[in-house]
């Protein structure tokens, strides 16, 4: 595959994601380890402990990629 078509791929994926995110975290089923994971800063974190790089959190939530990229400074993570 070339990298254009993982480019493509990868956008379509982060679509479904964020689709899919919105709907979880509306009817509040979004959760990790018993908690009710909400707001940018924690879904941020868990999207990043999924192993997504901060481009793509950012393409998924439709925050700012350096804003992304502050909350996942060592100092900001809880």
């Amino acid at each position: 595959m070339d990298n254009k078509l993982l480019t493509e791929i990868s956008k379509k994926l982060n679509v479904l994601i964020s689709i899919s995110l919105g709907r979880i975290n509306d009817t509040r089923q979004f959760e990790k380890n018993g908690e009710r994971i909400q707001g940018v800063g924690a879904i941020t974190r868990y999207l990043s402990d999924m192993g997504l790089e901060p481009e793509d959190i950012s393409e998924i939530i439709g925050a700012p990629l350096q804003s992304i990229r502050t909350l996942l400074t060592p100092k900001r993570r809880k």
